[in-house]
């Protein structure tokens, strides 16, 4: 498993200096002179000049791409364009109430989409799996955008369950601020999940093994929830490991809504303000942390199924 960690990690020196290469074209090329965007409409020649200067973008693409390499290996990215703080400032204080909702909504989901998929597995083909199946169907179809607007006006406004806006200083107090926005997630993605984990279920359901399992007298209780359990395991560590790095900026319409100050808002302001120093900097974060959450994913693999080999 050394060996195979060694190499991984070795591996995923060309693959970032790849995402690397990719961004800086993007933005340099691409993206167009943040000067124009920054100065203002009624703005001069010089005071563009000057800006340009500031900001570095009038020197060559290769000292341009050199300082950006730089920015990347030692994780600092310099200073915001439209606040001037930190970049890594930014970053870190827009992770924590980013966290507060993923990780709660991520565990949620994820035990309720494995529970709720053992059980219609346990009456697959019947009525009252079609009848699941419709209602995923529908849930699947409704706008996020619904969701949010039916559960602030009935739960926060009406009802007065939860705040509907703010953040504070403490954990307890943020869970609080924290917790219509991780339902109405709840309330989004569990219907994916769940088809999504029952496919998962079903097709373990079929193979050979379980039949020897019922063929030897082991409760049907037992088979679904040790046997088939631990083989669709392999794919729903997949599917959640996967879609970690993409639910931190994901989250941006609850973050949005709900005033959350996340990495999810933190990116929508970045783009409305043509703040390339934030953009890129998350761009970097988002691409490493799915490298390493591919690494993990291949070493929990082993850790869940000995009979996988690392190679």
């Amino acid at each position: 498993m050394i060996s195979y960690f060694i190499r991984r990690t070795g591996q995923m020196a060309p693959t970032l200096l790849g995402v690397v290469l990719l961004v800086f074209l993007l933005f340099n090329w691409v993206g167009g002179d943040p000067a124009f965007i920054l100065a203002g409409k009624m703005s001069d020649a010089a005071s563009i000049d000057n800006i340009r200067r500031q900001l570095g973008v009038d020197q060559p693409w290769y000292v341009q791409l050199g300082i950006f390499l730089k920015q990347v290996a030692t994780f600092d990215f310099g200073q915001s364009w439209a606040t001037g703080e930190p970049v890594a400032d930014i970053i870190t204080s827009r992770l924590g109430p980013s966290l507060t909702v993923l990780v709660p909504l991520t565990l949620l989901e994820t035990v309720l989409g494995i529970a709720l998929a053992l059980a219609v597995a346990f009456v697959r083909g019947t009525l009252t799996d079609r009848a699941v199946m419709v209602a995923c169907t529908i849930g699947m179809s409704i706008s996020i955008l619904v969701y949010i607007i039916v559960f602030q006006y009935w739960l926060a406004y009406r009802a007065g369950l939860f705040p509907v806006q703010g953040w504070g200083a403490g954990l307890l107090e943020n869970l609080r601020f924290a917790a219509l926005p991780i339902l109405i997630g709840l309330a989004v993605s569990l219907a994916p999940t769940l088809r999504l984990y029952r496919s998962f279920v079903l097709d373990e359901v079929g193979q050979d093994y379980v039949r020897t399992a019922r063929a030897k007298g082991l409760p049907e209780r037992r088979v679904m929830w040790v046997h088939v359990l631990r083989n669709a395991a392999i794919p729903i560590i997949t599917h959640v490991m996967a879609s970690l790095p993409a639910m931190l900026i994901g989250a941006f319409l609850l973050e949005r809504f709900f005033g959350i100050p996340g990495i999810g808002r933190e990116v929508i302001l970045a783009v409305e303000r043509s703040d390339f120093p934030v953009i890129k900097a998350i761009t970097v974060y988002v691409a490493v942390a799915t490298m390493v959450f591919n690494l993990l994913t291949d070493l929990l693999y082993q850790a869940v199924d000995p009979r996988v080999q690392l190679k």
